[in-house]
């Protein structure tokens, strides 16, 4: 089925001076407090804003809104008063988030085109240009919407605020210095494009992104600068990669593992390493899912949309470091062809695994790749991503992705970056204990350890494919968060995007200093 192109969305800075488009927001402070042109804008209706306000009991509270419509005296047909809360308390995130609390209001309302006054008062210079930066930010995330295989789109014949999001194709942003604020917002373009282009993955139909497709999709990174390679399954049989072959032998789309590179330092600088599982579709092989709620499998490739996300992300914006993405494509059919419970395969590693569950087998592939990236790479540290095991959302639910780390450092700049960005993690243990659960009598490891701890044990299996142990290392279990996530105020998508924004404030504030 052809894809629609969806209207292309502008984000533009201009002086507080220039004239504002019919649809306008202003930012209010706590206790009804006004910027500058709020007061004059104030005063031009007649009072007729503050009136609203008061009559509605609107008084600046972080994301509380009011619309007044067609006032006297305004050339704009409609004011949407947005809080900004108490703006000495708020951080980075919380402009970000209101950024997307105020594009979904504009959504809302159908236009093509809105003003945002980025004005608030008492701020400084210097305030006033993140203020700016970061309310795009949050609005380019939450202008989005996956609708390219409906004929008739949600935006023909529903209400829904989402329904509009390709309605609006321009945003201008009014600020006091619109040239550094355009200059600030262009990395942070690129990290939302970057979000963007991981949604469409994981939302994607997996008869549409097979292993093929989806390296495909990853090529197009060259665009951008990063250089992709493709290796096929005479490639992987060369290198062995028993434990990955093994999943994707059940399947008649052949494996892919796609190697990108971006470099933005001195070449022989080691890289950073983003290992990624991308099981395009996942129905258990021959230890197959229950029937209910298999069509959300077409998103167990979450971690691989996050590492090319990641890496899109890194090259838009010119980051000033080594990284590689590799990821594994595969799916996991039941067939004649395909593997069992009991099938002993050998990984690139060279250690047998004992596969006592055809459905533990994102571990499998990311055994494998974990090895090549060490072995082709000697990387700096390994980071992987995958949507391993349902054992992480019993623990954590939906709102954060498990972090198993053989580091401290590692793991505790990752959780400060966590926390700049919103996208939670929370550190699970990684133990001796779990080693013995995973002991194999008839090969070196299996790939299950019983009813307890899945996701722990599952961290344990990966931990065995590190090859020097004094390599950092860390891997996220985002089996909650990649898909099916709570919507908030910048993702109302089912494919979320997440880990892109953790990944790159990881890399921007650890090394690129």
């Amino acid at each position: 089925m052809p894809a629609k192109k969806a209207p292309a969305f502008e984000i533009t800075f201009q002086p507080l001076t220039a004239e504002r488009e019919a649809v306008t927001c202003l930012l209010v402070a706590n206790d009804l407090t006004f910027s500058e042109i709020g007061r004059e804008l104030n005063e031009k209706a007649g009072g007729a804003l503050e009136k609203a306000a008061k009559a509605s009991a609107f008084t600046g509270k972080s994301k509380s809104t009011i619309e007044v419509l067609a006032p006297h005296g305004l050339k704009e047909s409609r004011i949407i008063l947005l809080g900004a809360g108490d703006i000495a308390e708020a951080k980075e995130l919380d402009w970000v988030l209101l950024g997307g609390s105020m594009a979904g209001q504009i959504l809302s309302r159908k236009a093509s085109s809105a003003s945002v006054v980025a004005q608030l008062p008492g701020e400084d210079a210097d305030s006033a240009i993140q203020v700016a930066v970061n309310l795009a930010f949050g609005a380019q995330l939450r202008h989005y919407n996956f609708d390219k295989y409906q004929s008739k789109t949600k935006k023909d014949d529903a209400e829904s605020e989402e329904a509009q999001a390709n309605g609006l194709e321009r945003l201008v942003i009014h600020c006091a210095d619109p040239k550094k604020a355009e200059k600030a917002f262009a990395k942070l373009r690129g990290v939302g494009e970057g979000v963007h282009l991981a949604r469409d993955l994981v939302n994607e139909p997996a008869n549409e992104l097979g292993p093929v497709e989806f390296a495909e999709r990853a090529k197009a990174l060259e665009g951008v600068g990063v250089k992709v390679e493709v290796l096929e399954v005479p490639d992987l049989q060369k290198l062995k990669m028993g434990a990955l072959l093994g999943v994707a032998q059940g399947s008649e789309r052949p494996a892919r593992v796609v190697v990108m590179r971006w470099q933005g330092v001195k070449k022989d600088a080691a890289p950073l390493a983003f290992i990624g599982k991308g099981v395009v579709f996942d129905t258990g092989g021959i230890s197959i899912k229950p029937a209910a709620g298999m069509e959300d499998m077409k998103g167990d490739m979450g971690g691989a949309a996050c590492v090319v996300g990641l890496m899109h992300a890194l090259a838009s914006r010119k980051a000033k470091v080594n990284a590689v993405g590799i990821i594994g494509c595969v799916e996991n059919m039941p067939s004649g062809t395909a593997q069992r419970p009991g099938d002993i395969v050998r990984s690139m590693s060279g250690q047998t695994i004992e596969v006592l569950n055809t459905d533990a087998e994102g571990r499998l592939v990311l055994a494998d790749i974990l090895w090549y990236a060490q072995e082709r790479f000697k990387p700096k540290l390994l980071i992987d991503l995958a949507t391993l095991t349902g054992a992480i959302m019993v623990a954590l639910g939906k709102e954060y992705a498990g972090l198993y780390s053989n580091n401290d450092a590692l793991a505790d700049s990752l959780l400060a970056a966590s926390k700049e960005t919103g996208e939670k993690i929370w550190r699970m243990p990684l133990d001796k204990a779990y080693d013995k659960m995973i002991d194999s009598k008839n090969a070196d490891v299996k790939n299950l350890g019983g009813r307890w701890g899945g996701a722990c044990t599952a961290a344990q299996f990966l931990q065995r494919f590190v090859k020097d142990k004094d390599t950092p290392w860390a891997h996220i279990d985002l089996a909650g968060t990649a898909m099916d996530a709570p919507r908030n105020s910048i993702n109302q998508s089912w494919g979320s995007g997440w880990g892109v924004r953790l990944l790159d404030r990881f890399v921007a504030n650890e090394h690129e200093k």
